[in-house]
Parts: structure tokens; sequence; C-alpha cells
């Protein structure tokens, strides 16, 4: 190391919505009551007996179809031509050079213009889970929507209210003013199989309630389509099948019980290809009280980020297992912090509950109101401790860093002379102001940017990219370019655990450079 002066195929997975539209996906988790003295805003109805499973499959399900599909409704929206305010054509002007007024009267001198949207119309399905009018939907069925029309399976249409909106879980909440509303009742999916049938009902191109079958395909299936909102994903997967329309609409057990609301499917030719996703009945169930009570989600905060423990992390951490949350990262004066939580920790339980991995660590925390106590169990430095944390309300989402280009010291193809240490193929620069700027870099953060890397190394393997921030360097800290290499050098295992800022998140990874060794001998 030198010092110098989401189509279905890319990386960011596609999915096509079960609405009319293909728009965005959905939350979930085994979502529990966290305070048992605190009524309900909605009047669900509840059955925590696990599925009917005595016999294979019942010859009929029309007694199950009759019994529910009077709680599934058709929803249909209606957006209203609008001008929409466009603007002008920027030119892209180099850096050091946007605040120049002279050359932003070249590069940024295109008008400002209206666009004029056409009306557009939509369609999906809803569910009923009160019986005094409250019907949950998928948040994008009704995203825009100017009006929001609700028909019942009896005949009777209703235009709907909006009473709270979650992108990211893609669960919304409107509601009917009327009375003695068929509601659905409520299974617990924290006790749900994989291999439990299941039926589908909802309004599949407009055509009328349809009800397909087949089964549990898989639970807490976490595929990054809603990372563009950051959002929640503890999906049901399953193959009964769904098409547009169906978004919005029920997933069943055999015994006629909600266990999720139908959201999307992954597909490569846009229709169903067996890879159906529900939104878990508990997480509905947890987002549409919220709604209701606060006209949003008012979720749990720790104030840490957190990352899965690979194979390589399991040996650098001296692991027993890769179940549970590696610790990245504590934010100051947040309530992990005061816990006395440290990076490095591992949280391998939530007030009893095992932690499997990062995602079901923030589905969990996410489901306790702010000011609950939890429970945590950690290990740390390979001893089983446990903290208290008292969760707070998430703050507002906030972009902590950005990607602004390249470090203007480092040019694209320089090279390393007499590079050496296990970091070798990393070149590295202080944090100046102008890099801070231009990589968008926190105030508080120190270490060493990284200015270039060799894209046939074992760094580059590992995921470090140009203006990632080294922050650690096998657990020691690293405050400048000078430090990093030091550091580097000194290291005398081949595998490095490295902790870095990347793109707005604090992560390990492990630089194994017995990967070039393996490619030399070769």
């Amino acid at each position: 190391m030198n010092t110098t002066s989401d189509s279905f195929f890319n990386r960011r997975k596609a999915f096509l919505a079960a609405g009319a539209l293909a728009i965005a996906g959905a939350f979930a988790a085994g979502a529990q009551s966290n305070n048992p003295d605190t009524e309900p805003a909605v009047a669900i109805k509840r059955d925590s007996q696990v599925v009917n499973r005595g016999t294979l499959e019942a010859a009929s399900f029309s007694s199950v179809v009759k019994r529910v599909s009077p709680s599934v409704v058709k929803i249909t929206t209606e957006t209203k031509a609008k001008r929409v305010a466009q603007r002008g054509q920027r030119g892209q002007l180099p850096p050091g050079f946007q605040d120049h007024p002279l050359f932003r009267q070249f590069f940024d001198n295109q008008p400002d213009f209206q666009q004029q949207m056409p009306a557009q119309n939509g369609l999906g399905s809803g569910v009923i889970i009160s019986a005094d009018g409250y019907i949950a939907t998928n948040n994008h069925v009704i995203d825009g929507a100017d009006t929001v029309t609700v028909a019942l399976n009896d005949g009777r249409e209703f235009t709907a209210k909006v009473i709270g909106r979650d992108p990211q879980t893609d669960i919304a909440v409107v509601k009917v003013d009327a009375k003695n509303l068929p509601a659905v009742t409520f299974a617990d999916t924290s006790k749900i199989e994989v291999g439990d049938r299941v039926l589908a009902i909802g309004n599949p191109f407009g055509i009328g309630e349809t009800v397909t079958n087949g089964i549990i395909s898989a639970k807490g299936r976490a595929i990054g389509i809603l990372a563009d909102v950051k959002g929640y994903e503890d999906f049901i997967q399953t193959d009964a099948a769904i098409n547009p329309g169906n978004s919005g609409g029920a997933l069943v057990d055999v015994d006629g019980r909600l266990i999720g609301i139908n959201t999307a499917i992954l597909s490569r030719t846009g229709g169903f290809q067996g890879v159906g996703l529900a939104v878990p009945a508990n997480l509905v169930s947890h987002v549409t009280d919220s709604l209701v009570k606060n006209g949003k989600v008012v979720r749990g905060y720790l104030g840490v980020n957190i990352q899965n423990i690979t194979p390589a992390l399991v040996e650098s951490f001296d692991l027993k297992t890769n179940k549970g949350a590696l610790v990245s990262d504590v934010v100051d004066n947040a309530p992990a912090a005061k816990a006395g939580l440290k990076q490095g920790d591992v949280i391998t339980a939530v007030n009893g509950q095992p932690v499997t991995d990062a995602n079901n660590l923030s589905l969990q925390v996410s489901t306790y109101a702010p000011g609950t106590k939890l429970n945590l169990d950690v290990l740390r430095d390979g001893k089983a401790k446990q903290l208290t944390a008292t969760t707070e309300e998430r703050p507002g989402e906030k972009t902590l860093a950005g990607r602004a280009g390249r470090n203007g010291r480092w040019q694209p193809g320089d090279t390393a002379p007499d590079d050496e240490g296990v970091l070798n193929g990393v070149a590295v620069d202080d944090i100046t102001p102008q890099a801070r700027k231009q990589f968008g870099l926190p105030e508080r953060l120190k270490g060493a940017v990284i200015a270039n890397v060799d894209p046939v190394s074992p760094a580059a393997k590992a995921g470090l990219k140009p203006g990632d921030v080294i922050l650690e360097i096998n657990k020691q800290p690293v405050t400048s370019a000078e430090d990093a290499v030091e550091l580097s050098n000194k290291a005398e295992s081949k595998k490095t655990l490295v902790r870095v800022y990347s793109r707005g998140s604090t992560i390990f990874v492990v630089v194994d450079e017995t990967n070039r060794d393996k490619a030399a001998s070769e």
C-alpha cells in the first residue's frame, strides 16, 4: 500500500408488483404486541392456533373460499391529469467549477418547463381487517391516487379515505364508511412452515375475484426489492399464481386465516413464473395498527450499523457460527451507545428471540415501540454478555455520504511503485477538505480514503473501492494514510480484517492475500 498526494439480472434485483402497475414491494416478520396494556387501534380478529396439518389436502377448498372471499375487495384508483414542473437539462461541470458563475452561465442554461402528465387508472385488491371499515392493501396500489374506490364482494362500492401509507413495507390502510363488514381473521405467521398449503385471492387483470392455490415455498425472503426506500423485507414466498391486480389481496391458509398480503412477483417475462411474495400477517398487523394510530409507522431504533457474518468473518472474529448480526459501527449518543454496545460485538438475541442475521435484527427491533427496553445477548471477543438498551424513535432518514467522483490527487491508471503490505494494490490518501467535500464524508469521520484499487487485487475482490474510507486494520484505528500503510506493512497474517466506511455505511471486510498467492501459483 502506498500513499498519494434491478432488471432481474442486474445487481439491484427487479420485480413486478402484483398490481396493475408494476411498482414496489414489502416488510415483515413475526411482529408482536410490545405493550399489552395499550388497546390496539384496529379491532383485528386473531387466531394463534397452528394451521391444520392433519390431512394432506382437502377434497375441496370451496368452504374456505366462501368464508374468506367476502373479506377481499377490489380497489380501483384514478389519478387526474396534471402539469408537473421539470428542470431543464444541466451540463456536467468539472470538479471544482460547480460554484463558478462564469462556467455555470454556459453549463446551466437550459430553462425549466412544464410537462403534461396524462390521467391514469390503477387496479388492485385489498383485505378487510376490521368490521368498521379498515382495509389493508399495498402502498403501490394507492400511491399518488386522487380517488380510491373500493368494491365489495356483495356489489357495493365506496369511495375510500387513505388513512396512512408505509413505503418501507409497501403496506397502506384505507377506510370506507360502512359497518358490520366481514373482516378476515389473522393467523400467527411465526407458526407457519414451508410446505403449508395456501390460497391466493384477488382480482387479477380486473376480470373479477379469482382464487389460486399452492404452498409456502420459503419464509424470510429478503431480496433487495425495497432498497430504494431502505425498506424492511421478510417476505413469504409462494407458488400460488399471483398476477397484476392481485396486489393487496389475501394469502390465506387452509383454515381461511390471513397469513399475508400479496405484493409482488419475481419474473423474467412479466408474467407469473412461480415466485410470488407476500407480506406476513404479523407485520401487516403491526404496520396497519401503527398507521391508524399515528398516520405513520413508529419504529424502534438502536443506532447501530450491522452486517451479516460471512465465513471469513467467522474466522477473523473467532466465532463458532455465522448466526447473529455483527456491529460495524455505533452511532454516538444513540440507544446502542448508551447501552454499551461496541463495534465488533455480535448480537445473538433480542429479548430471548434468536437473531439469525442483520436483516432479522432490523426487523425485530423495528417492531418494538420507542421507549421499550430490549435485553440483548451479545458476544464480545468470544465472551457472552447481556446488555439492556431502550429503543428510541427512528430519526428521519439522512444521506450520510455521497459518491461524487474520484479523488483529484489520484488519476485512473496510476500505479503504486514498491507496493508492499497485506493490502497490496490499494493506494490511499489523507481525508483532505477537498476529499471530504468531494465524497460527502461526515465531519467526524477519520481514516484513510482509498484513491485507487488494483482491479485484480484481493482488496478489489473483497469489495474495496475508490472513495471508501479505511477506519481500522486488524482492529487497530486508522486516522491517516500513513497509519494505513504502517498497519498494512506490520500485519503478519495474509488475511486482513478491514473496517471501512462505504456509501453511508460502516462494514467489516476480510482481504485474503492467499487468493493472490493461489493465482500466482496457477
